[in-house]
């Protein structure tokens, strides 16, 4: 298998999905969210970012899935 070469939204995607794993094993083990918990900010602010983060994890599973070609 060859490398795979990752362009800029891959790779900020990609970012962003390890960024959402991550806020998401705070909350299972310390009961916090990341953004609006640590970091301190704003709820709305906080939802602007968790949806982007949401959109990034779809981009990134597409990313991941087969191509075929097709």
């Amino acid at each position: 298998m060859g490398s795979i070469r990752l362009g800029f939204f891959d790779r900020l995607a990609l970012i962003l999905s390890v960024t959402g794993a991550i806020d998401w094993g705070l909350v299972g083990i310390l009961k916090k969210e990341l953004f609006s918990g640590i970091i301190g900010l704003s709820a709305a602010v906080a939802t602007i970012i968790y949806v982007i983060i949401g959109v990034a994890g779809v981009w990134s599973l597409i990313f991941i899935l087969p191509r075929t070609g097709k």
